[in-house]
């Protein structure tokens, strides 16, 4: 009888243990399908970039199945691609049991998540959006002269993006407690041109950020969504202070140059300045000035352009010597308050090195500048 019940209890252990194993983790039983003998490769979004879990073989049906780990109050983004095409999008929780049936074109039904069925709508309503709006697009090309059809396509382009911006803005609306809005508030048309581009959409980021934390306070994907919402309040803030600024179109700086004499910003005369945030303590910045910084300088100066170069440097000697070394012909200042100066708050400087437009008096929020090709693509542009 003893050992009846000792075996027992060690068969009720096993199987609680074996529930306790199987209750943090999520479940996808997936079905390609016409594509037996496949591969489909599982990724998890790592907040802003895809990081491969598993690369899985379909069985003899098109079958697949996978398992994951998923932390208490931590759902994750999974994703199911067959070869570039995504054939699955989940929103796992910790004991999800998911159901995917997909085709090799994209097309796919899923059950057994409600957030997962949430997060397909959202992709099925942006694709078909994305269809449409670059549909209407293409016929841009070949209308060169054509001003009467031109300026009718574009504000048809107009009265597509504004309804789907307050479709998608009324889903986020009825919807801050789901993960699912999150990827709705990062769409992008392209690459310049996000879904949510206007200076107001911050406090929608904000609001959103605050409702999810109340249900996922340790979710990365809301941490990375306050972290936004930051950066857009603030740069909003930038842009009311310019509105109400008068004649002054940007924030002032005055900072001494390389003598101890203070130079101002204002009393720059050029077309272009680039306000140029930059630090000598990582030597990857100091070889950027001369590889990539200096060229363009050389080549757009005698057109009309300055560089007003502000050091963000606790170390003056540090920098009076990276300065002289490699014989900056710009502008050169420095601000010893480092990171707490308060020019990093006024010109919305993220990370270093951070380069601000002002053109024509004017700071330029949206040159869509993302590299050096693309600032000389748009120093082309207004140096004409």
């Amino acid at each position: 009888m003893t050992k009846c019940l000792a075996a027992l209890l060690g068969s009720a252990a096993a199987v609680l243990s074996m529930q306790s194993c199987s209750d943090d983790k999520a479940e996808i039983s997936g079905v390609l399908t016409g594509k037996p003998d496949a591969e489909v490769v599982v990724k998890l979004l790592d907040v802003n970039r895809y990081k491969i879990l598993d690369t899985l073989k379909t069985d003899g049906t098109g079958a697949y199945s996978y398992s994951l780990s998923v932390g208490e109050g931590q759902p994750e983004f999974v994703y199911v691609f067959y070869g570039d095409t995504k054939v699955g999008s989940l929103i796992l929780q910790r004991g999800d049991k998911v159901k995917v049936v997909s085709d090799t074109l994209g097309r796919y039904s899923v059950s057994g998540s409600e957030e997962s069925a949430r997060l397909q709508e959202v992709e099925t309503s942006f694709s078909g959006f994305l269809a449409d709006f670059n549909a209407s697009a293409a016929g841009l090309d070949g209308l060169e002269g054509d001003a009467a059809g031109e300026k009718a396509i574009r504000a048809e382009l107009s009265r597509k993006y504004v309804a789907y911006y307050r479709d998608r803005l009324k889903y986020v609306m009825d919807n801050t407690h789901s993960l699912s809005v999150v990827p709705v508030l990062f769409q992008q048309i392209n690459e310049d041109f996000p879904v949510f581009s206007q200076a107001t959409d911050a406090i929608t980021f904000r609001n959103v950020a605050d409702s999810l934390k109340t249900v996922w306070p340790e979710s990365r994907y809301v941490r990375a969504l306050e972290k936004e919402a930051e950066k857009r309040l603030r740069r909003m803030d930038m842009e009311l202070r310019l509105k109400d600024a008068g004649e002054s179109f940007f924030p002032e700086i005055e900072l001494p140059d390389l003598q101890g004499v203070k130079v101002r910003l204002s009393e720059v005369k050029a077309k272009a300045v680039i306000v140029y945030f930059w630090s000598t303590a990582d030597a990857v910045q100091k070889m950027f000035n001369l590889d990539s910084i200096l060229p363009v300088y050389e080549e757009f100066h005698s057109r009309g352009l300055e560089i007003f170069a502000v050091s963000l440097d606790t170390d003056k000697a540090a920098w009076a010597s990276a300065v002289r070394s490699q014989n900056m012909p710009w502008i050169n200042v420095c601000d010893t308050r480092g990171t707490s100066s308060p020019f990093v708050f006024q010109y919305n400087v993220q990370s270093l090195p951070t380069a601000v437009f002002i053109v024509d008096g004017h700071i330029d929020v949206d040159t869509g500048v993302k590299d050096v090709a693309g600032m000389r693509k748009y120093l082309a542009k207004i140096l004409k």
